[in-house]
């Protein structure tokens, strides 16, 4: 028994390293592109128009990649609930390396002209797909194996695979724009990060290779009861559960991407195109996130998921405006406390337990498929289109924020409703016969 129990153990440590690592690798990959975006992506296949234009053009090649998210989504739900976790997993590892790294190659608009764009477009759209199809199955991997009390914080090591892969992309930016000059950052050394993709796409291929299926999927396929159809049949049975994740996506979706990716471009108009401070305050904010993700999420197993989820969604929609008045002070200190604050305290407090929320919202025959649409749906209407919406607001308002926050408000009150709706998840069975129509559990 106590060796039986061992290998659970490790067995469940192993889908946890697994899940961050290879969570890591494609969120790297993924926002490698937003920060070039706001950084590097205007003058170099955008440079024909002004600099307001050029920026939101790059910022809406950036939101195209959310447009094949559930495309993604579709097809590895589908496959994940067919095949299995782990098949999808390390096939959007490769997906994703790929297109990440002929980023990395692509000519830009002065070599090759309007082929560069469009060469550019196309390329994203390949992420999109590869972090489409990534989620759902490192969530479900980690959530499915975890002990039943710790569903949450084995749930967060996918989503500190997230803070991981920003800091490492981030970082990768910042380290190159530093030890280079402008003129050989924007000439070559912006590439140096998508090219180093392709080194860590095979290290998560050789972690991810070793995984084993959660014994409740596995159960299943050995029984021959894994649905023929999982995409018909969540959207006939489990659908309320799908509209209740993507609703819940919304606010925390918008607020990381209005912080992390619109917030840069935001910060250097205050503090000068030259400063790093708003690189720097995402690299702090996103080393901070390996840890206060799992701690909400731990949090999320004693007192549960909603009033966790509930409270983050209020204190983000209360704090947005403040912080855009805080990044206009350009003093670097309060900008990295904004940054921190906001991203850290009232972000993570609903992205801490939403592996383990919208995973116990679902029946595992159709949990892949439910979980991806949730998650990857809600994606493209708020984080996909949060920073072209935001700088678009911003050139309608002449620079002022109010209409981003107002922007941003409406979807915290969508995902604030979509919380307060959801059933209570966190002691509720893994199991087959749950359905997600029941009530939600006693804490007794």
């Amino acid at each position: 028994m106590a060796q039986a129990m061992a290998r659970r153990t490790n067995s469940v440590r192993m889908v946890a390293i697994g899940s961050f690592v290879g969570t890591t690798i494609e969120w790297y990959d993924f926002f490698l592109y937003g920060t070039a975006a706001a950084l590097v992506f205007s003058p170099l296949f955008f440079p024909d128009v002004s600099p307001a234009i050029g920026l939101i053009a790059a910022f809406g090649t950036y939101a195209v990649g959310f447009l094949a998210r559930p495309l993604g989504a579709l097809i590895g739900g589908h496959f994940g609930d067919r095949i299995g976790r782990k098949a999808m997993l390390v096939i959007s590892l490769i997906t994703m390396g790929v297109g990440t790294a002929l980023i990395g190659a692509l000519p830009t608009y002065g070599q090759i002209g309007v082929a560069a764009p469009l060469l550019l477009v196309a390329l994203r759209l390949v992420q999109g797909f590869g972090v489409g199809a990534e989620w759902g199955g490192a969530a479900l991997m980690s959530v499915e194996t975890a002990p039943a009390h710790r569903r949450g914080l084995y749930g967060s090591f996918t989503q500190i695979g997230v803070s991981g892969g920003m800091l490492l992309a981030v970082g990768a930016f910042a380290i190159a724009r530093t030890s280079l000059s402008p003129q050989e950052f924007l000439a070559w050394g912006w590439r140096i990060p998508f090219l180093v993709s392709g080194v860590l796409v095979v290290v998560g291929f050789l972690i991810r290779s070793r995984l084993v299926e959660p014994e409740s999927f596995a159960k299943m396929k050995e029984d021959s009861a894994l649905s023929e159809r999982p995409l018909v049949d969540v959207v006939k049975k489990e659908r309320r559960a799908v509209w209740l994740s993507a609703g819940m996506r919304l606010s925390q979706n918008a607020v990381y991407y209005l912080y992390t990716t619109f917030g840069i471009a935001y910060i250097a108009r205050s503090v000068g195109e030259d400063s790093n401070i708003g690189l720097q305050s995402v690299l702090v904010a996103s080393a901070i996130g390996l840890v206060s993700v799992p701690l909400w999420a731990r949090l999320s197993d004693a007192w549960g998921r909603r009033p966790l989820y509930l409270f983050g969604t209020a204190t983000s929609a209360l704090f947005i405006a403040p912080f855009f008045l805080i990044a206009d002070t350009g003093n670097e200190f309060l900008i990295v406390l904004g940054m921190v604050v906001g991203v850290n305290v009232f972000h993570d407090a609903m992205y801490g337990p939403q592996a383990a929320f919208f995973t116990e919202l679902f029946s595992t025959g159709v949990r892949y498929s439910g979980v991806s649409l949730g998650y990857q749906f809600g994606s493209v209407i708020s984080g996909g289109f949060a920073p072209l919406i935001a700088t678009s607001l911003l050139a309608l308002n002449d620079g002022r924020p109010w209409l981003v926050v107002a922007y941003f408000l409406v979807l915290s009150a969508i995902t604030g409703v979509c919380a307060y709706l959801a059933p209570e998840t966190f002691r509720r069975t893994l199991g087959s016969e749950q359905s997600t129509a029941a009530p939600a559990p006693s804490r007794t």
